[in-house]
């Protein structure tokens, strides 16, 4: 009885303190509930969220925002064609000690707790790949000498469309660390009024810090404890490897149109990201429904279409939910 009041106390709290930093992202950010809790979602399992829109719909603001109500270190780097690797990880000076010369090693921008890396895709590939061990590993080797990076940390990075001029599509190693791909849309006539009054008078909304890194990493842990039965996790596995054009069980539109599918770093996101959505449904255990919530910001920017599927603009959101019923 009293585990069982021990957990409901748990969920209750997760839920509360996700609602409260979700309320206070409103008191500035209009509209975009669901993506707004996608990324607290990533957040909380330790991943890192890329944000897809064109120039002007908020995405830098929504990632400003997230920074000031959490009391955590903020960083930002401009993804620029110019942008060098030492520019995002640090690099060795050499400095003057006792008379003697030696090399220090200076730290990036990426030294911190929330890195904005605003329009990833304006740098070239070369300045891209500066991020793949600080994405997955968290940490910075520099001659030789791995440096780690402090906990809680993540990644939120913002990209145009790629059709866009000056931009360099993201490569597939580096896709695939990102936890969600997420999509921000344009508001509607009511949201963009909004938007003009929150911004474009005398006062702007004050945005109050309301969680800790601490108490992040403390949720990150709650939801790790939620249980998953067998079935479900089956159908998690199912889903992954539906998505695979060769794989015996995969249907006829991944067949067709699908280059590559999602990896097992796929897997691991629907896990994660279900548990925390189930808790949000105040339940303490993970549903089909919960991995289905979750699949596509997940999954989308792990399947790879073919030159047959990008020249009919197939969707692959749409591949991924055909899937929810043949799995």
């Amino acid at each position: 009885m009293e585990n069982q009041q021990s957990v409901e106390e748990s969920v209750a709290k997760f839920a509360e303190t996700f609602s409260k930093i979700k309320a206070e992202v409103g008191q500035f950010i209009v509209g975009q509930e669901t993506v707004v809790e996608q990324v607290l979602i990533a957040i909380i399992a330790g991943g890192h969220v890329l944000l897809e829109g064109v120039p002007g719909l908020g995405k830098t603001a929504l990632v400003h925002t997230l920074s000031q109500v959490m009391d955590l270190n903020f960083s930002r780097i401009q993804f620029t064609p110019d942008l060098l690797p030492a520019d995002v990880l640090g690099t060795n000076i050499m400095v003057d000690r006792d008379g003697s010369k030696a090399f220090e090693f200076q730290q990036g921008p990426v030294f911190t707790n929330i890195l904005l890396a605003d329009e990833i895709n304006r740098a070239t590939p070369k300045t891209q790949s500066a991020l793949l061990e600080v994405m997955q590993e968290k940490t910075v080797t520099m001659g030789g000498i791995t440096h780690t990076l402090e906990k809680p940390y993540f990644v939120l990075a913002t990209q145009n469309p790629i059709e866009m001029d000056g931009t360099y599509p993201l490569p597939e190693a580096q896709l695939d660390r990102f936890f969600f791909k997420l999509s921000i849309s344009l508001p509607s006539h009511k949201e963009i009024g909004l938007i003009l009054d929150r911004t474009t008078g005398v006062e702007t909304p004050t945005i109050k810090k309301v969680v800790s890194g601490k108490e992040i990493l403390e949720m990150e842990q709650v939801a790790k404890q939620v249980p998953v039965a067998e079935d479900v996790r089956d159908y998690m596995i199912r889903l992954v490897l539906a998505t695979h054009p060769e794989n015996e069980n995969a249907p006829h539109n991944v067949a067709r149109f699908v280059r590559y599918g999602a990896s097992p770093r796929a897997a691991q996101t629907l896990m994660a990201a279900a548990r925390i959505h189930a808790l949000l449904r105040g339940r303490y255990h993970v549903a089909v429904e919960d991995v289905n919530a979750v699949a596509v910001p997940g999954l989308c920017h792990r399947v790879l279409l073919n030159f047959e599927g990008e020249a009919e603009g197939i969707s692959t959101a749409k591949i991924i939910e055909d899937l929810f019923e043949s799995c």
